[in-house]
């Protein structure tokens, strides 16, 4: 869908509001930085709050009748608009207040396109809902979903809705897992899009409905117009309904996960 006015797609909205979130983390990375505490051991960082004002300021510019629903700001914008944009300006705030690099950012509009960036390796992975590809250095690449690596990302970190009927621990643990596959954690949402360019076979996280979720929303459109496997644990379609999330490169490989995730021992 294009706005005449803004002169870009929706797509290039996201690309450009993921980009100008990741330019501020990069900026900002190895300085001392302010946390707000959240609870339960969860925090934001001066770059997460930065990062978020950067890209409801590129929305707001190209969109402006459109709401969105910020990780550290909430939902801003008309409450009857009709689209809204779901921003994660910083996933793996952790990882990147210890120093890490690992961390994405994320812009989607619900129901339809969107981008992950890399602020460190200088990637951008987009959607518009239909085709999905990655930027980098200018010149853009489709999606290529694959389980060649046999690399399965798992989200380790509270809290576990599923348990004790599904622990992502226990998983790691089952022999027939090790046989196929190498558990990865990088604790950020980037593994989503990683899935999708064919850098790991799948990932897997426990959880509720994760379909509108300012942390997953981004990497499941990319993942889904790529042509992943998209369920939730139980291998229902996600969305209200839904628990977690499997997305796996192809049908083999989920039906493997599926079968170790179901059995339960």
């Amino acid at each position: 869908m294009t706005n005449s006015s803004a002169g870009l797609d929706d797509a290039e909205v996201a690309a450009a509001a993921a980009l100008a979130g990741a330019d501020v983390v990069r900026a900002m990375y190895g300085g001392r930085l302010t946390r707000i505490d959240k609870g339960g051991g969860d925090f934001a960082t001066a770059a997460d709050v930065e990062a978020e004002r950067t890209i409801l300021g590129v929305l707001r510019s190209a969109r402006p009748d459109d709401s969105v629903v910020g990780e550290e700001s909430g939902r801003l914008g008309a409450p009857d608009a009709v689209r809204q944009w779901l921003v994660d300006p910083l996933c793996g705030t952790l990882n990147y207040a210890a120093g890490g690099m690992l961390v994405a950012v994320n812009v989607a509009l619900r129901g339809g396109a969107a981008a992950v960036a890399d602020p460190f390796a200088g990637e951008v992975f987009v959607t518009d809902g239909e085709r999905a590809w990655v930027r980098r250095d200018g010149s853009d690449s489709p999606l290529v979903p694959t389980s060649a690596t046999r690399l399965v990302d798992v989200n380790l970190d509270p809290p576990f809705p599923g348990a004790p009927g599904f622990r992502a621990v226990d998983l790691l643990a089952r022999p027939d897992f090790g046989e196929h596959f190498r558990p990865r954690v990088l604790s950020t949402t980037l593994a989503l899009a990683w899935v999708a360019a064919g850098r790991r076979a799948a990932y897997v996280t426990d959880g509720g409905d994760l379909s509108g979720s300012v942390h997953f929303a981004a990497g499941i459109a990319l993942c889904e117009a790529a042509g992943c496997v998209v369920t939730g644990i139980d291998g229902a379609p996600i969305g209200r309904s839904g628990r977690g999330l499997v997305v796996a490169a192809d049908g083999e490989t989920h039906r493997l996960l599926m079968s170790m995730i179901g059995s339960g021992d």
